[in-house]
């Protein structure tokens, strides 16, 4: 049996001619709020959300599953144009499990439908509740107060200058932290980290 996709974009049609020749069944809504009520009337086994869209923008999409669908576990796929780190982190934080700039190699995409669908089937196999972080769980070294703050400050899609101006540190002393936090969180960039620091509860 086919693994069906809800797609919640304005303009799908690129994606819609593509997946079905590799062997998904895929529905579409064209906003959120019909994306919302084609979840809560159907099974689906992944949805690819945009963020731009009419009436019900992806954001409140997002947070609106996560929050209240029944299937509110579902893998979620942000595929967007909006090409923002600031953004990327926010989505992540919201609880997408990817994030895939617009336009997209489609390959690329395959690829990381193909992964999310294989972790889900491994969690159901293993009667495990379903992950909605891609990054596991690492052991964490203790952070220091300044480099708590630093790490609240990126998971807010801060840059290093920003911080340093809030911080009232030179932005070479908030590159250094930043290093000492990529160590201890095993991480190596600001997305990796702010997803570590969300999964073990470091920021707000």
């Amino acid at each position: 049996m086919p693994q069906k996709i809800l797609i919640i974009d304005d303009n799908p049609n690129v994606i819609i001619e593509s997946l079905p020749e590799y062997g998904f069944d895929v529905d579409v809504a064209l906003d959120g709020a019909e994306g919302i009520q084609k979840l809560n009337q159907n099974n689906y086994d992944l949805v690819i959300l945009e963020l731009l869209l009419p009436k019900m923008d992806g954001w409140e999409t997002l947070k609106f599953i996560r929050a209240n669908s029944k299937q509110k576990t579902i893998p979620i796929i942000i595929l967007t144009s909006v090409d923002n780190e600031a953004k990327m982190v926010l989505g992540l934080k919201f609880g997408a499990d990817d994030y895939i700039l617009k336009p997209c190699f489609l390959p690329n995409l395959l690829a990381r439908i193909e992964a999310l669908l294989r972790r889900e089937n491994w969690a159901k196999e293993n009667n495990k509740p379903k992950a909605v972080k891609s990054v596991p769980k690492k052991p964490i070294k203790n952070l220091t107060k300044r480099e708590k703050e630093i790490l609240q400050c990126v998971s807010k899609g801060y840059s290093n200058n920003e911080i340093a101006k809030k911080l009232l540190l030179r932005s070479t002393t908030v590159k250094s932290h930043l290093n000492n936090i990529y160590k201890k969180l095993k991480a190596e960039s600001r997305v990796q980290v702010t997803l570590i620091a969300i999964q073990n509860d470091l920021v707000d």
